[in-house]
């Protein structure tokens, strides 16, 4: 679906696919080691430079873990804890979300930027 689209463009829509499909499994470790080759591969295929492809996606990888009360090892220790309500995790979760996508794409991408790595 992203074939013949500018590879920034394209690049985008993989990464918040790739990032909010998290909402779906019900770990890290399975949803890296299930879509994170193929999402690369469409990365790369569409023109995205690699090291900066597998690098975003690696740190996307990290930062999801926060969505939900099942996304990672320690959230449902913390969840079962009692002190934040389910509704409220997943509200704060996606905040959380948006605020590290904008940091991640704008800071980050300006500093890639001078760096070179795009």
């Amino acid at each position: 679906m992203v074939g013949g689209v500018d590879w920034r463009s394209a690049f985008l829509v993989l990464c918040l696919a790739y990032f909010y499909s998290h909402y779906l499994f019900a770990s890290q470790t399975a949803h890296v080691s299930s879509m994170y080759v193929a999402f690369l591969s469409v990365a790369v295929a569409v023109g995205t430079p690699p090291l900066l492809a597998a690098l975003v996606l690696g740190f996307a990888s990290n930062l999801f873990s926060s969505l939900t009360h099942y996304g990672s090892g320690p959230a449902p220790v913390l969840f079962d804890s009692g002190y934040v309500e389910l509704s409220t995790w997943w509200k704060l979760g996606f905040f959380a979300s948006i605020i590290n996508i904008l940091i991640w794409l704008i800071v980050g991408g300006l500093w890639w930027k001078v760096l070179g790595l795009w």
